[in-house]
Protein backbone atom coordinates (compact mmCIF):
# COMPACT_ATOMS: atom_id res chain seq x y z
CA UNK A 1 0.00 0.00 0.00
CA UNK A 2 1.02 3.13 -0.80
CA UNK A 3 -0.35 6.66 -0.22
CA UNK A 4 1.41 10.06 -2.33
CA UNK A 5 0.84 13.49 -1.32
CA UNK A 6 1.57 15.60 -4.23
CA UNK A 7 1.43 19.71 -3.42
CA UNK A 8 -1.13 19.13 -0.74
CA UNK A 9 -2.34 22.38 1.07
CA UNK A 10 -5.22 23.23 3.32
CA UNK A 11 -6.38 26.25 4.07
CA UNK A 12 -9.19 27.45 6.67
CA UNK A 13 -10.74 31.04 5.76
CA UNK A 14 -7.82 32.55 4.18
CA UNK A 15 -5.14 31.30 6.69
CA UNK A 16 -2.81 27.90 4.97
CA UNK A 17 -2.54 25.07 7.70
CA UNK A 18 -0.04 23.70 5.40
CA UNK A 19 0.78 23.75 1.79
CA UNK A 20 3.35 22.64 -1.30
CA UNK A 21 3.62 18.90 1.01
CA UNK A 22 5.11 16.34 -1.37
CA UNK A 23 5.46 13.05 0.55
CA UNK A 24 5.45 9.14 0.04
CA UNK A 25 4.11 6.82 2.77
CA UNK A 26 4.73 3.30 2.04
CA UNK A 27 3.72 -0.11 3.61
CA UNK A 28 6.19 -1.69 6.25
CA UNK A 29 7.19 1.91 7.96
CA UNK A 30 6.09 3.91 10.54
CA UNK A 31 6.07 7.46 9.97
CA UNK A 32 5.28 10.21 12.79
CA UNK A 33 3.80 13.74 12.17
CA UNK A 34 5.36 16.13 14.34
CA UNK A 35 4.72 19.98 15.20
CA UNK A 36 3.34 22.35 17.97
CA UNK A 37 -0.09 22.26 19.05
CA UNK A 38 -2.62 23.86 16.46
CA UNK A 39 -0.08 22.76 13.59
CA UNK A 40 -2.19 20.92 11.40
CA UNK A 41 -1.26 17.44 12.25
CA UNK A 42 -4.56 15.76 12.79
CA UNK A 43 -5.68 18.10 10.18
CA UNK A 44 -3.32 16.50 7.57
CA UNK A 45 -4.43 12.78 8.89
CA UNK A 46 -8.00 13.18 8.77
CA UNK A 47 -7.29 14.75 4.93
CA UNK A 48 -5.36 11.31 4.51
CA UNK A 49 -7.75 9.69 5.97
CA UNK A 50 -10.65 10.73 3.41
CA UNK A 51 -12.17 12.51 6.80
CA UNK A 52 -11.29 16.46 5.25
CA UNK A 53 -10.92 17.93 2.08
CA UNK A 54 -7.68 19.29 0.74
CA UNK A 55 -8.20 22.05 -0.44
CA UNK A 56 -5.42 21.90 -3.35
CA UNK A 57 -2.98 19.37 -4.52
CA UNK A 58 -3.05 15.68 -4.91
CA UNK A 59 -3.63 12.50 -2.98
CA UNK A 60 -3.02 8.86 -4.73
CA UNK A 61 -3.83 5.82 -2.93
CA UNK A 62 -2.03 2.79 -4.77
CA UNK A 63 -2.21 -1.10 -3.80
CA UNK A 64 -0.33 -3.29 -5.27
CA UNK A 65 0.14 -0.88 -8.14
CA UNK A 66 -3.76 -0.55 -8.80
CA UNK A 67 -5.06 2.87 -7.62
CA UNK A 68 -7.78 2.70 -5.47
CA UNK A 69 -10.32 5.53 -6.11
CA UNK A 70 -11.12 7.82 -3.24
CA UNK A 71 -14.79 7.04 -2.35
CA UNK A 72 -12.96 3.42 -1.35
CA UNK A 73 -10.26 4.33 0.81
CA UNK A 74 -12.02 3.70 4.12
CA UNK A 75 -11.75 0.01 3.28
CA UNK A 76 -8.30 0.40 3.26
CA UNK A 77 -7.61 2.39 6.56
CA UNK A 78 -8.61 2.25 10.19
CA UNK A 79 -8.15 5.67 12.62
CA UNK A 80 -7.96 6.23 16.54
CA UNK A 81 -7.83 9.66 18.03
CA UNK A 82 -9.09 11.65 20.35
CA UNK A 83 -12.16 13.39 18.65
CA UNK A 84 -13.52 10.39 17.65
CA UNK A 85 -16.74 9.41 19.21
CA UNK A 86 -17.77 5.51 20.57
CA UNK A 87 -20.94 4.17 20.47
CA UNK A 88 -21.64 4.84 24.07
CA UNK A 89 -24.76 2.79 24.76
CA UNK A 90 -22.98 -0.74 23.36
CA UNK A 91 -21.48 -3.25 25.65
CA UNK A 92 -17.89 -3.22 24.53
CA UNK A 93 -18.55 -6.39 22.98
CA UNK A 94 -21.04 -4.98 21.29
CA UNK A 95 -18.71 -2.20 20.01
CA UNK A 96 -16.30 -4.60 18.85
CA UNK A 97 -18.91 -6.87 17.24
CA UNK A 98 -20.55 -4.02 15.34
CA UNK A 99 -17.23 -2.39 14.31
CA UNK A 100 -15.71 -5.58 12.79
CA UNK A 101 -18.89 -6.65 10.70
CA UNK A 102 -18.28 -3.54 8.68
CA UNK A 103 -14.41 -3.98 8.70
CA UNK A 104 -13.02 -7.51 9.25
CA UNK A 105 -11.35 -8.40 12.26
CA UNK A 106 -7.16 -9.76 11.94
CA UNK A 107 -6.89 -13.11 10.92
CA UNK A 108 -6.75 -15.47 13.50
CA UNK A 109 -8.36 -13.04 16.38
CA UNK A 110 -11.60 -13.00 17.62
CA UNK A 111 -13.65 -10.49 19.59
CA UNK A 112 -13.13 -11.77 22.76
CA UNK A 113 -9.49 -12.37 21.72
CA UNK A 114 -9.22 -8.41 21.08
CA UNK A 115 -10.81 -7.93 24.31
CA UNK A 116 -8.23 -9.70 25.83
CA UNK A 117 -5.30 -8.42 24.45
CA UNK A 118 -6.26 -4.55 24.73
CA UNK A 119 -6.95 -5.59 28.61
CA UNK A 120 -10.66 -5.42 28.94
CA UNK A 121 -11.80 -8.69 30.05
CA UNK A 122 -13.59 -7.45 32.98
CA UNK A 123 -15.66 -5.24 31.03
CA UNK A 124 -16.45 -6.99 28.12
CA UNK A 125 -20.05 -6.41 29.01
CA UNK A 126 -20.06 -3.26 30.43
CA UNK A 127 -21.62 -0.14 28.64
CA UNK A 128 -18.96 2.37 27.07
CA UNK A 129 -20.49 5.29 28.70
CA UNK A 130 -19.50 3.72 32.20
CA UNK A 131 -16.04 3.81 30.35
CA UNK A 132 -12.68 5.71 32.21
CA UNK A 133 -11.05 8.02 30.04
CA UNK A 134 -8.19 5.31 29.21
CA UNK A 135 -10.76 1.95 29.41
CA UNK A 136 -12.45 4.34 26.22
CA UNK A 137 -8.48 4.72 24.80
CA UNK A 138 -8.08 0.87 25.03
CA UNK A 139 -11.18 0.33 22.74
CA UNK A 140 -10.30 2.68 20.66
CA UNK A 141 -6.93 1.84 19.70
CA UNK A 142 -8.53 -2.06 19.60
CA UNK A 143 -10.33 -0.88 16.66
CA UNK A 144 -7.89 0.53 14.71
CA UNK A 145 -4.97 -2.03 15.85
CA UNK A 146 -7.68 -5.25 15.30
CA UNK A 147 -9.03 -4.29 11.91
CA UNK A 148 -7.73 -6.02 8.73
CA UNK A 149 -6.68 -2.90 6.65
CA UNK A 150 -3.24 -2.32 5.65
CA UNK A 151 -3.53 1.40 7.01
CA UNK A 152 -3.62 2.02 10.46
CA UNK A 153 -3.59 5.79 11.54
CA UNK A 154 -3.17 7.39 15.19
CA UNK A 155 -3.49 10.72 16.74
CA UNK A 156 -2.28 10.69 20.00
CA UNK A 157 -2.31 7.26 20.67
CA UNK A 158 -1.45 7.30 24.45
CA UNK A 159 -4.23 10.06 25.55
CA UNK A 160 -5.17 9.52 29.07
CA UNK A 161 -3.03 6.33 29.36
CA UNK A 162 -0.71 5.54 32.26
CA UNK A 163 2.47 4.02 32.30
CA UNK A 164 0.76 0.41 31.99
CA UNK A 165 -1.45 1.73 28.83
CA UNK A 166 1.73 3.55 27.23
CA UNK A 167 3.36 -0.35 27.42
CA UNK A 168 0.35 -1.87 25.87
CA UNK A 169 -0.17 0.60 23.04
CA UNK A 170 4.39 -0.27 22.22
CA UNK A 171 3.65 -3.53 21.95
CA UNK A 172 0.42 -3.78 19.97
CA UNK A 173 2.46 -1.21 17.46
CA UNK A 174 5.80 -3.47 17.22
CA UNK A 175 3.69 -6.86 16.92
CA UNK A 176 0.76 -5.61 14.69
CA UNK A 177 1.95 -3.06 12.28
CA UNK A 178 4.77 -4.52 11.39
CA UNK A 179 4.01 -5.20 7.54
CA UNK A 180 1.48 -2.14 7.69
CA UNK A 181 1.59 1.59 6.84
CA UNK A 182 1.47 3.14 10.18
CA UNK A 183 0.70 6.87 10.70
CA UNK A 184 1.02 8.56 14.22
CA UNK A 185 0.59 12.17 14.88
CA UNK A 186 2.31 12.94 17.87
CA UNK A 187 5.14 14.92 20.09
CA UNK A 188 5.51 12.24 22.60
CA UNK A 189 8.49 10.54 22.38
CA UNK A 190 6.81 7.52 23.98
CA UNK A 191 4.20 7.71 20.96
CA UNK A 192 6.73 7.45 18.60
CA UNK A 193 10.70 6.64 19.09
CA UNK A 194 10.18 3.84 17.04
CA UNK A 195 8.98 5.41 13.94
CA UNK A 196 11.24 5.20 10.67
CA UNK A 197 10.72 8.43 9.46
CA UNK A 198 9.46 12.05 10.93
CA UNK A 199 7.54 14.87 9.06
CA UNK A 200 7.57 18.30 10.78
CA UNK A 201 4.34 19.67 9.65
CA UNK A 202 5.58 23.59 10.16
CA UNK A 203 7.70 23.14 7.41
CA UNK A 204 5.15 23.42 5.36
CA UNK A 205 3.60 26.19 7.19
CA UNK A 206 5.59 29.46 5.13
CA UNK A 207 2.91 30.64 3.49
CA UNK A 208 1.27 34.07 3.52
CA UNK A 209 -2.98 34.07 3.93
CA UNK A 210 -4.53 34.84 1.01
Amino acid sequence: MQIELKNLGKRFNRQWIFRKLDYLFESGKSYAITGHNGSGKSTLLQIIAGALEKTEGLIQYRSAESAIAPENVFSYISLSAPYLELIEEFTLTEFFEFHFSLKPVLPGYSVQQVISRVELDDAKHKQIRHFSSGMKQRAKLGQAFFSNVPVVLLDEPTANFDTKGIDLYLKLAKTLCNDRLLIICSNDENEISFCDNRIDITQYKNYQSV
